[in-house]
């Protein structure tokens, strides 16, 4: 049986984007506008990365 991931291991594990904009989420607690304007891409898929990505942490932490 393997150890649990931490939550540092999981996000280093995703994709560069991905972990990126869930961070900024997140950690820094920046709104998908905010993220959007930042990064210079449209809202809405931002919005979608955090949804998966959320989603991808969940199932992969076990919540």
């Amino acid at each position: 049986m393997s150890e649990p991931k931490t939550l540092s291991e999981v996000l280093s594990s995703l994709p560069e984007e991905e972990r990126i904009i869930l961070t900024m989420h997140y950690l820094r607690s920046m709104s998908p506008s905010e993220i959007a304007q930042k990064l210079g891409v449209p809202e809405r898929s931002v919005t979608a990365v955090i949804a998966i990505g959320k989603a991808r942490l969940s199932k992969t932490l076990g919540l």
